[in-house]
């Protein structure tokens, strides 16, 4: 197992390098022009004058000169990379938080949108797992074929327009119900239980928003994992030893049934941290979803690769906890090379 992780911990520095260089690419030849936004956000001339255009012919020559944009493309990546690996210096945004260092944003934003991920996850988790298994023990009953029909339902509606129907009806008929950001505002007079049930009202719909699409997948998976190996001889041999069926079930098929669930939970890093660009833009949440958007609508270049690097190593941490995870649980799977 030491092994296996070491390799892919080496396979991985190419690959992100790879992911890095592309993504850079893109925002090389992306259209647009960053110099002009920048100047922009500096509060530079607007109007159309001589002054803007004169403005923005030095702010412009800066911008290129500063973020190797007068730099042939394979050159400019490495000038981006080495200012990394040598000094840590991810820049500074220029156009969505001015003159504030990359990290700091990622910094302020990741721990919004880990909270609210991780309740939307667990949501999921509480309810669609107990769901699957129900569903695999009692395969064809009514609530079988009922949650299988509401699930599917719900993962055939998209996001934004559930978003804006949940907004549509707060506003009709609960006008108080908060629908902007996860803090209520700060009363000095305010009890503790009053507070806490305050900010739990601000995570009802984006939760809700984050986590009925996820209930049709993570249910069918646990449903079909746990049909799989109540089928298998160990399990006939418990229940002809007597064992009760709850017994069966949650001591003898569950650990295997749930394999899949395990690798899914292993694999959702990237989504826990990266955010919901839909989500957090209907509901006015300042996390890493609205950071990537203000981002990337405004040609923020060193905000941009910054998040583009920490997605790609989110990805491989994903996947490389996934195969671990796999392994842990079930002894059959070996990543070590048979002599």
């Amino acid at each position: 197992m030491r092994t296996y992780i070491l390799t892919r911990i080496l396979w991985a520095i190419p690959t992100l390098a790879v992911i890095t260089f592309l993504c850079y690419a893109l925002m090389w030849y992306a259209p647009g022009d960053p110099a002009r936004a920048s100047y922009l956000a500096r509060g530079g001339e607007t109007a159309g004058t001589m002054a803007e255009d004169e403005g923005l012919s030095d702010a412009g020559k800066l911008f290129r000169k500063r973020f190797h944009l007068d730099e042939p493309l394979h050159r400019g990546y490495a000038l981006w990379l080495w200012r990394i690996l040598s000094e840590g210096d991810f820049g500074v945004s220029v156009t969505v938080s001015l003159g504030t260092p990359v990290w700091q944003l990622v910094a302020q934003r990741v721990p919004v949108t880990l909270k609210l991920n991780l309740w939307a996850t667990a949501v999921v988790f509480l309810i669609a797992v107990p769901v699957g298994i129900y569903s695999a023990v009692r395969r064809g009953s009514l609530l079988d074929r009922a949650t299988t029909l509401l699930f599917f339902l719900l993962y055939s509606l998209p996001s934004f327009w559930v978003g804006l129907m949940l907004l549509m009806a707060a506003s009709k008929f609960a006008p108080g119900w908060p629908t902007s950001g996860l803090s209520p505002p700060i009363s000095g007079g305010a009890s503790y239980w009053a507070l806490l049930l305050e900010t739990a009202k601000h995570y009802v719909l984006p939760v809700f928003c984050l986590s009925y699409a996820g209930l049709a997948a993570l249910s069918r998976y646990a449903r079909v994992g746990l049909l799989e190996v109540v089928r298998q001889d160990y399990i006939r041999t418990a229940r002809a030893k007597g064992c009760s069926e709850p017994r069966v079930i949650l001591k003898h098929a569950l650990r295997n049934g749930l394999i899949p669930i395990i690798v899914i939970l292993a694999g959702i890093l990237p989504g826990l941290i990266g955010g919901s660009v839909i989500v957090e833009y209907l509901f006015d949440i300042q996390g890493m979803g609205a950071l990537s958007l203000g981002a990337l609508s405004s040609r923020d270049y060193p905000v941009i690769m910054t998040l583009f690097g920490f997605s790609a190593v989110l990805t491989l941490l994903g996947i490389l906890a996934s195969d671990v995870a796999l392994a842990l649980v079930d002894p059959r799977i070996s990543y070590e090379q048979k002599r």
